[in-house]
């Protein structure tokens, strides 16, 4: 009998190239995902690429994932986006 694998949850933040904002998601495929942006599959991105990959966070709870998200979108979310990758983004 094999073990049953975990279902990953990842929030992920993309930057913008062109208009250097955050994209923030959702999804329990980040490869996956991540190639639909890249193509111009997703409508909310398709005009705003190049995107960079510039965070993600992984939860076994959907749930979680979706309150993260709600929190890295506020105010005070975006605030601690940019303590949390502010020399990652300067270069």
């Amino acid at each position: 009998m094999s073990p049953v694998r975990p279902s990953w949850h990842y929030v992920y933040i993309l930057i913008s190239e062109k208009d250097k904002k955050f994209y923030t998601g959702v999804t329990n495929e980040l490869a996956g995902r991540l190639e639909q942006h890249e193509k111009g599959l997703v409508p909310s991105t398709k005009y705003r690429r190049p995107l960079k990959l510039v965070y993600y966070e992984a939860s076994l709870d959907k749930d979680d994932s979706y309150r993260r998200e709600r929190y890295l979108k506020s105010g005070m979310g975006k605030k601690y986006l940019n303590n949390r990758l502010k020399k990652g983004l300067t270069g």
